[in-house]
């Protein structure tokens, strides 16, 4: 039907006869001449219907916002004067010769025409309007850029995509799976995939050697801005690697995607070990844009009476920390205040500070009602440690090392933003050296990543120091986000069975569960492993956008809903009979 797209029309097109096709996006009546600016997915043109022309001047005149239409004119210049450098268009104007309405339109929930504060719930339920924002749209063209740009380079690379299975088997992997009842087998459950990981270490196993997939992996677990139900993993995979290996070829596809869609030299990445990126920044993804580091002041406080740092600095697994941030002497009480509020979150009971207002007259220059408890040799130590400023205010944490982290780690992030203290646009990074476990609430141990990463050990020295054993594993950080994260897998079936026991699964329940996987590193398993990236999670930062809703065409809510569908729904008693289920209401 159309012969161009309308944001394809250039002055090169002067003359032309052509043939449009889209939505009305605007109109405009001035002086008797009808203006309609006609959006596609490709953008927007001005047409222009004198009233010589009848017919198609009636229809024009009829026409109202989101009407679909069809229209044959002839390129032109625009008037001196009406020239619009703000649109790629916006040198040309198409003179409207006829006009068909294909169809018509209700008054949309809410406008496009303009900005407008539309409520989420209100944009969500009403997807298909929302996406034809001219902002969604460039949002979800350029998502289909970064695809295909990312496939191209691992295709060039000698990858081959290849589809892994939807429905498998429950596996325990750190969150909820979806599960999905199976008719035929009575009292079976199949499991969506949180992740391919077993199938493409599978793969490796048969020799596929390099393997990628734009893959949909489903989690049931809660909610925050950049999470989703289900969402999109870049998953990749390959044998005969080390991690050295495979942190270069993935780093070069990011600084590749960049360079090609931003225009961005993102340099080389660097390496930082996950202790060194807990003690000075309180996270195992720092935000590198920001200059401010936690110092640890533990030992200056040890031997002073107040019991709020003493008792922290003495505990072998507490933590007292401080972070200066220069020029916040001028934070208000208030905003200290909501802080406080804001550490909370993280467990903390309280937030200390102290403000530096004149170094040179020893304690009675610092501001703080934590001064006194602490003595002028005390203070002064910690202006030294830290290279206090006039001018600059400290805030200390003390508890346990993980809540002190934590805390002063998301502070950091948070006042860096709002003093508007960030020294680059993008900070890449890789961190490494991972712990193998952790500990839980419990006692009992956890992996960090998952439990097929490689640890860096011997079976016999994991089984004999497990908390001190690290993994193969390592993180993508960009600007305090993970984009991907990865490990060299374990293809020892002797390591696999150790890290299960360590982990606290017998032979019995690690061959109900990963007996496939066992069975086939009896078979020479080669050396392997790879990598995953979050898709949304790269483009919601590529796009500066607020949350991965925003780059997702259909997303769910935070409550793992969707207002367009309304799923999830109720199903029929037939259904359920069908699969064999009785409903048990929540008393």
């Amino acid at each position: 039907m159309r012969s161009h797209y309308c944001g394809d029309l250039r002055k090169e097109h002067i003359g032309e006869d052509i043939t449009l096709t889209g939505w009305i996006h605007r109109r405009r009546d001035h002086g008797g001449v009808i203006f309609l600016d006609l959006r596609d997915r490709e953008g927007l043109t001005q047409v222009v219907f004198d009233p010589d022309r009848e017919e198609s001047f009636a229809l024009a005149d009829s026409c109202r916002n989101e009407f679909v239409v069809e229209i044959k004119g002839t390129v032109r210049n625009r008037p001196e004067g009406t020239v619009n450098s703000e649109m790629p268009t916006g040198e040309i104007e198409v003179l409207g010769k006829e006009m068909v309405i294909l169809n018509k339109s209700e008054t949309p929930p809410f406008q496009l025409d303009e900005h407008q504060q539309v409520g989420e719930d209100v944009r969500l339920r009403n997807r298909f309007i929302d996406l034809r924002r001219p902002e969604m749209q460039e949002k979800l063209r350029f998502r289909s850029k970064v695809s295909n740009s990312i496939r191209n380079f691992l295709d060039d690379n000698g990858f081959l995509d290849i589809e892994t299975p939807i429905l498998n088997r429950a596996t325990p992997e750190g969150a909820r799976d979806y599960l999905v009842p199976s008719r035929v087998h009575e009292g079976h459950f199949f499991a969506l995939p949180q992740s391919p990981q077993l199938f493409k270490q599978l793969l490796m196993v048969a020799g596929f050697d390099r393997y990628y997939q734009i893959a949909k992996c489903f989690r049931d677990e809660d909610l925050r801005a950049d999470r989703q139900p289900e969402f999109t993993q870049i998953d990749i995979e390959t044998s005969f690697m080390n991690e050295e290996e495979i942190m270069g070829i993935t780093e070069k596809m990011i600084r590749k995607l960049f360079l090609e869609l931003k225009g961005v030299e993102l340099g080389e990445f660097p390496r930082m070990p996950y202790s060194e990126a807990m003690l000075r920044f309180g996270s195992d993804k720092p935000d590198l844009r920001f200059p401010m580091e936690l110092v640890d002041v533990a030992d200056l406080m040890a031997e002073i009476e107040f019991k709020v740092f003493a008792g922290p600095a003495n505990d072998p697994k507490g933590r007292v920390a401080a972070l200066k941030v220069p020029g916040g002497a001028k934070l208000t009480r208030k905003i200290i205040d909501e802080y406080t509020k804001f550490v909370g979150i993280y467990g903390a009971k309280g937030l200390a500070w102290i403000k530096v207002n004149e170094l040179e007259k020893g304690a009675e220059g610092l501001q703080s009602p934590i001064v006194k408890f602490l003595g002028e040799e005390v203070a002064m130590a910690i202006m030294t440690r830290l290279g206090a400023e006039n001018g600059d205010i400290i805030f200390f944490g003390a508890d346990k090392e993980k809540v002190v982290s934590e805390a002063l780690g998301a502070l950091r992030i948070k006042v860096g933003e709002d003093l508007e203290m960030s020294e680059a646009e993008w900070a890449p990074l890789w961190v490494v050296d991972f712990p193998m476990f952790e500990e839980t609430d419990k006692g009992g141990l956890t992996a960090l990543h998952h439990p097929f990463t490689a640890p860096s050990c011997s079976p016999e020295a994991l089984k004999e120091s497990p908390l001190n054993a690290l993994s193969r594993a390592y993180d993508m950080v960009l600007n305090g986000c993970e984009l991907g994260g990865g490990s060299i897998r374990i293809h020892d079936q002797q390591m696999q069975s150790t890290v299960l026991e360590i982990l606290g699964i017998d032979a019995e329940e690690a061959d109900d569960k990963f007996g496939f996987l066992l069975d086939a590193l009896k078979y020479g398993a080669p050396p392997h492993g790879g990598l995953a990236f979050g898709l949304d999670r790269l483009i919601m930062l590529m796009t500066g956008s607020d949350s991965i809703r925003e780059v997702i065409a259909f997303p769910k809510t935070q409550s793992a809903s969707c207002p367009l569908t309304e799923a999830p729904g109720e199903v029929s008693a037939a259904q359920l009979r069908e699969l064999n289920i009785k409903l048990r209401k929540t008393p």
